[in-house]
This record gives C-alpha cells, structure tokens and sequence, in this order.
C-alpha cells in the first residue's frame, strides 16, 4: 500500500500528436502543500487535471488513496478549475448553498467562516462581483470541502496583490493538514512560498526537479524562484 495519497507511475497525456506531459512519477505525502512552478504548457493543469480524474492519462496510471483516478473519485478530490465555472445568476449564498447540494462533504458552517474572513457579500450576484471577489469565493469553494484532496489551478492568476494576501492567509487558517492534501498550479512563486512545503518544478512536460522547500531555503540558499531559473538550465 502507498504511503502517497497521489501517485503518478511513468504518466504519459498525449493529444493528437503533442505530448502535454510525457513519462512522469511523482508522489504525494499526505498533510503537505505542493506547488507545481513552471513555464506557460509545460503540462501543470494536465497534471491537476489527471489528479481529479478528469482525463485519462495516455500510459501510466494515476492513483488517489490508492484508488484509479477518474470520476468516480470526484468525492475525495476538491477542484479549483482556472476557468469560471459558477452560474452567473445565482447570489454568493446560493452558489454556496448548491455546492452544499452537490457534495455531501461541503460544510456550510466552514464556508460561512470563509465568507465572512473574504469580506463576501452573500446577496450578492456572481455576474455582478470582482474578479478579485470571485477568485474569493472559488477559493471558499474548494476550502469549504473536507475533501482529503484540493487541487487548485492558479488560484491566484490576475489577482491584485490585496487579494492575493487575503487568499494567502485563507488558506493557512482553513486547510486541515491534518486531514487533507494540497496539490497547486502557480505562476506567483514567492508570495506563495511561505506556505509551501514542496515544490515540483515542471519544464515542457517532464518534471525537472522534486524538493523540499525548507531545503532549498536553508540548506541551497535560494528562494524558490532562484531555485527554478538553476534547474532549468540544467
């Protein structure tokens, strides 16, 4: 049996004639945030996506909790998609509230907590809100579930810095390490690498390098961006 909650076993996603990731492994301990860092296509939302079960990989196999991922594990796995996925009509209240209806792990009175530390008006239409308040309640979204699993696909892309602080600091006071996994996609490395236990550094598809952030820190000397920029000249 895996100590992993994730793994990753020579993957492989192919479309048409174009590897988006190409022989990949890697494992994920539990009760960790990892973030995947990289380029622009280098293959992190075909990575995220696999780990929900959302695609098949071409070769290879990807597992959650040991289980083959696909859509049968939607309940085990909370995912932050980059692109808007909530209905325009409904007020913050009640996309909270049919989230509620679609996961029997959503709790409601977590999701009020981090509606309130977000500063969400709860009548207040989605079409009608920020794009900085409506990173706010996707994020609510996903933290709100005791999913053992939450994947995040650049949860912080095109958000002022105000509010990239504010979701910071949301997700170190309402993710249970305990109990889950965090598995994100980002382009803003250093705001988020005070958080960080790992990172996983992917480069046009196959995975350049796998550490230990407090070692990078401590023992290389580098911040993470440092870090990166070394590895992929390598």
């Amino acid at each position: 049996m895996s100590e992993h909650i994730v793994d990753f076993c020579n993957v492989s996603k192919k479309y048409l004639n174009q590897y988006a990731i190409n022989d990949i492994s890697f494992g994920l301990a539990p009760g960790k945030i990892t973030a995947l860092v990289g380029p622009n296509g280098s293959g992190k939302s075909t990575i995220l996506k696999l780990a929900a079960g959302l695609i098949r990989p071409s070769s290879g196999s990807v597992t959650v909790n040991g289980r083959t991922a696909c859509r049968r594990i939607a309940a085990e796995v909370a995912f932050l998609s980059e692109k808007d996925v909530l209905y325009p009509f409904f007020t913050v209240d009640e996309t909270i509230k049919f989230n509620a209806g679609l996961f029997a792990d959503f709790d409601l009175q977590k999701a009020g907590e981090i509606l309130h530390f977000m500063g969400l008006e709860k009548n207040k239409k989605v079409r009608h809100l920020s794009k900085g308040n409506l990173g706010r309640l996707k994020i609510t979204l996903a933290l709100s579930r005791r999913a053992p699993l939450i994947l995040m696909d650049e949860p912080l892309a095109g958000l002022d810095p105000l509010a990239r602080d504010v979701i910071i600091k949301s997700m170190i006071s309402h993710i249970d390490l305990g109990s889950q996994t965090v598995l994100l996609s980002t382009h803003e490395v250093s705001e988020v690498e005070p958080v960080l236990d790992m990172v996983i550094c992917i480069y046009y598809g196959r995975i350049k390098g796998i550490e230990d952030v407090e070692k990078v820190r401590e023992e290389y000397g580098l911040s993470l961006l440092d870090w990166m920029k070394k590895i992929s000249v390598n």
